[in-house]
């Protein structure tokens, strides 16, 4: 049987980087317009595109960089594409960039209509965090008595209200709540009684019964299950959801069950997010049922949750129902290789993940393998990938790299904190060759490498255009490997990340012989390696 390294040097493809098929020009289409259709913080400021008119924005934008793609490549003194690429990449960028920045198109019917709106952003967050007593509530609430106001998003985020100061943003509230459809009550009982803070919750809870939300932020109140019982009243009547944030909110096991019970209705939700709570695997089972539901979830983050294997595993099957995701973060749990083996089984499902994060997981090679393995057949468009800190070595590295090359699009890629060594570094640095015009962040810091795997590294990215950081530290790099690297990048050392904890003398090795021994590997692997072709999309 075969070694992973020996598989993945078989891997040998043809190149055609120009022109790019008709198939990978569709895919770039369905990119675009699903990235003009995300809600982001561009779209709170521009307007969200429809649909039809991203579709419709997606295609010209591709026309117009495939015209200056195949113009410059028909420039090309040597034809061999690889800029032309690069100029196609960079083009689709800058002009959806231009269409986000434009925002939807306002029918001439209804700019009368919106030559008379107010603002719709009601925003007090800024300034101090500090408490909020009733004689400045009475004052910075002021504009939500002015009749007509249009307001439809609210937030109070980072004023604590104590019940003097709640009960009279209650009428206020209760006059707009129809209104609304996007309400901030993240850190907004910080430093109260628990007693008064769980009768503000409750307050603000009652009066906003009823509206009908999209966007929800109940982040940093430290409820724990009483304070998610508080908000009942406002979550059984959201059936629209889209949104829901419960981030930092001491969400226990007993306090997810309550979550899952309280919400009627995910068919529309697209954003959860449960990050630093202490949810364990009962509480992760719970928050499971609410993902099992949501069918249209394209942004889930359940990081820094205290989850083990068997929370890993429930919270894996249920993401299987969700076919739209598109950013996953795990990160800083416990999942260990079952769990990781599980979740495999769920990412080949998602092909538009675009961001997963599933640092510091305990996968060891086994579980970074079989993820490494369902990414590679799916994500066509996968921007993010960070499995840093999962003690992955050489062995995973071979599955990883291979992945790794067939991601045209990934900009940032972070294996920080894992034992890839010289070896590992030369399979990762060889898969970021052709066909990466898009990459500008690389984090290979802490993985025991040496000089020819940081070497083969810097050889690789210095040449991308773009490119802005590449991060080494903490590595077993010689000195004159530190200086033949600060020569590479002698024109752009900004792109050079901290060398500062490098250690020469590293011992990671047990001797000078074996230190030889993978130094000559590495350098029969830079051999092995150096004929590596990127597929690119048929």
């Amino acid at each position: 049987m075969e070694s992973g390294t020996q598989a993945f040097q078989q891997r040998s493809l043809s190149v055609k980087l120009w022109p790019p098929s008709h198939g990978t020009r569709l895919m770039l289409v369905e990119r675009m317009t699903k990235n003009l259709t995300t809600p982001s913080i561009f779209s709170r400021k521009y307007g969200l595109l429809s649909n039809e008119e991203a579709e419709e924005d997606a295609k010209k934008i591709e026309e117009l960089a495939f015209a200056a793609a195949d113009q410059h490549y028909k420039k090309e003194p040597d034809g061999d594409g690889s800029s032309a690429v690069q100029v196609y990449a960079k083009e689709s960028s800058r002009l959806m960039l231009e269409a986000i920045k434009r925002g939807p198109t306002v029918k001439d019917e209804e700019i009368a209509d919106k030559t008379s709106i107010h603002e719709t952003v009601f925003d007090i967050s800024g300034g101090r965090r500090a408490f909020i007593d009733a004689e400045e509530a009475e004052e910075i609430l002021k504009p939500l008595r002015e009749p007509g106001n249009s307001y439809t998003k609210i937030c109070f985020s980072n004023r604590s209200f104590g019940l003097d100061a709640a009960n009279v943003a209650a009428p206020l509230l209760s006059s707009v709540k129809q209104q609304l459809t996007e309400v901030d009550l993240s850190d907004f009982i910080a430093g109260r009684p628990e007693s008064e803070a769980l009768e503000v919750m409750n307050l603000f809870s009652s009066v906003l019964e009823g509206c009908q939300l999209r966007y929800l932020n109940l982040s940093n109140n430290a409820l724990g299950e009483k304070g998610v019982r508080a908000f009942g009243a406002l979550l059984k009547s959201q059936n629209n959801l889209e949104e829901l944030y419960l981030i930092n909110d001491g969400i226990s096991e007993e306090a997810a069950q309550a979550v899952s019970e309280l919400i009627p209705s995910t068919k529309k939700l697209k954003v959860l997010q449960f990050h630093n709570n202490m949810t364990g695997d009962e509480g992760a089972i719970a928050i499971s049922d609410i993902v099992k539901r949501s069918h249209a979830l394209e942004d889930f983050r359940c990081s820094s949750t205290r989850v083990g294997t068997d929370g890993g595993v429930a919270l894996a099957e249920a993401l299987k129902t969700c076919t739209r995701l598109k950013k996953l973060d795990l990160r800083d749990n416990m999942f260990g290789v079952g769990a990781g083996v599980a979740l495999s089984k769920a990412l080949s499902l998602f092909a538009g993940l675009t961001e997963v994060y599933l640092s510091y997981l305990n996968l060891e090679d086994d579980g970074a393998e079989a993820l490494a393995n369902a990414l590679k057949e799916s994500a066509p468009s996968l921007e993010v990938l960070d499995m840093a800190g999962n003690d992955i070595t050489a062995k995973g590295a071979a599955s990883l790299a291979a992945c790794i090359a067939s991601k045209q699009f990934l900009s940032k890629l972070n294996l920080a904190e894992n034992e890839l060594k010289d070896e590992g570094a030369i399979l990762i640095g060889k898969s970021l060759g052709e066909g990466h015009g898009q990459l500008n962040e690389v984090d290979m810091s802490t993985n025991a490498i040496r000089r020819a795997g940081a070497r083969l590294l810097a050889q690789v990215v210095v040449k991308i255009p773009g490119f802005k950081l590449l991060n080494i530290n903490g590595n077993f790099i010689s000195d004159e490997g530190i200086d033949e690297i600060k020569e590479l990048f002698k024109s752009s050392p900004d792109m050079l990340g901290s060398l500062e904890d490098n250690d020469p003398e590293g011992e990671d090795y047990e001797d000078e012989d074996e230190d030889e021994e993978n130094a000559e590997e590495g350098n029969e692997l830079e051999s092995k390696l150096k004929d590596l072709k990127i597929k690119q999309g048929e």
